[in-house]
C-alpha cells in the first residue's frame, strides 16, 4: 500500500493497485503512520546536530519513550474518538451513496466493475499495439523522407547557383566550387537513398502498397495518434511535477499561496 499523502504523486495505474482508497479494509486509514512520528521527531535534529554520540542517542531514546507513554495514555480517547467518527462517516456516506445509486440506477457490484474497467483501460493504454507502434513509426519515416527530399532539392539548387556565380575564366575558384557542391549533393543524396531504403523496408514489413500520401487519411490518423502518445506522456510528467511542487509548498507552510499568486495575474 502507498500512503495517501504520497499516493497522488504516483501515476493513476499505481493508485488503482496500491492507494488505500481502493484497498479493501483500509477504511479512512491514510497509511502515513511513520510520517506522524517523523514530523514529531524532526525537532530533534536541531538539538542533537552538534551533540556527542552519547547525548544524541540519549535524546532520541527519551523522545520516543515519551512518545510511547503519551500515545498509550491517550489510546482510549483516540479509539473512542475514531470510533464515533467512523459511525458518523458510515451513516452520512451510506445516505449519500444510496442517493447516487438511485439517481444513476447503480448497484454495489457496479463500483467494483468501474474499478476493474478503469484498470483494464489503463493497462491497454500503456503502449499502443505493436502494429500501431510500427504504423506510427512509418508516419515519422515518411516525414523524414520528405525532409531529405527537400534537402536534396535545395542542395542541388544551391550548387547550381554557386556555379553560376563563379566569375568567367576563374578556373581555380570554379574547381573549388565544383568540389564543394559535389560533396554537398552526394551527402544529401546518400541521406535520401538511406531514407528511401528504410521506407521501402518498412512498407514491405507492414504490407503497405501504395505508399501513403502526406496528409492522407491513414497518415493523419496515425500522426494524431503519435501526438496523443506524446501528449499523454507530457501530461503524466506535468501531473508529477505539480504534485511534487505542492508537497514542497506544504513542507514550507506555503501550500495556500499558489491560488492567490495565480489570481493576482488574472
Amino acid at each position: 500500500m502507498v500512503g495517501a499523502f504520497h499516493g497522488h504523486a504516483h501515476n493513476r495505474m499505481c493508485q488503482l493497485d496500491w492507494h488505500p482508497q481502493y484497498i479493501k479494509g483500509t477504511g479512512h486509514t491514510e497509511g502515513e503512520g511513520c510520517e506522524h512520528i517523523f514530523a514529531a521527531s524532526n525537532e530533534l535534529a536541531r538539538s542533537t546536530r552538534h551533540a556527542t554520540s552519547f547525548h544524541r542517542h540519549q535524546a532520541i531514546e527519551e523522545h520516543f519513550a515519551f512518545w510511547d507513554a503519551d500515545k498509550y495514555a491517550a489510546l482510549s480517547k483516540f479509539l473512542r474518538m475514531h470510533f464515533d467518527e467512523a459511525i458518523r462517516a458510515i451513516s452520512s456516506l451510506t445516505f449519500e451513496l444510496d442517493i447516487i445509486k438511485k439517481e444513476f440506477n447503480l448497484v454495489d457490484d457496479d463500483f467494483i466493475r468501474f474499478h476493474a474497467d478503469e484498470h483494464k483501460y489503463l493497462t491497454n493504454l500503456k503502449q499502443p499495439a505493436l502494429h500501431d507502434q510500427l504504423l506510427i513509426r512509418y508516419t515519422q519515416i515518411l516525414d523524414e523522407l520528405e525532409v531529405y527530399h527537400a534537402e536534396w532539392d535545395s542542395t542541388r539548387e544551391a550548387a547550381s547557383n554557386a556555379l553560376s556565380e563563379v566569375p568567367t575564366g576563374n578556373l581555380q575558384e570554379l574547381a573549388i566550387t565544383i568540389k564543394q557542391s559535389h560533396v554537398r549533393v552526394d551527402t544529401a543524396y546518400a541521406k535520401l537513398q538511406f531514407a528511401e531504403t528504410h521506407t521501402s523496408n518498412m512498407e514491405m514489413h507492414l504490407g503497405i502498397q501504395p505508399r501513403w500520401e502526406i496528409n492522407g487519411e491513414e497518415y493523419k490518423h496515425y500522426k494524431t495518434e503519435a501526438m496523443m502518445v506524446k501528449y499523454r506522456a507530457a501530461l503524466d510528467d506535468l501531473e508529477r511535477l505539480v504534485v511534487m511542487q505542492l508537497f514542497e509548498l506544504s513542507k514550507m507552510a506555503m501550500s495556500g499561496t499558489g491560488r492567490s499568486s495565480v489570481g493576482s495575474f488574472q
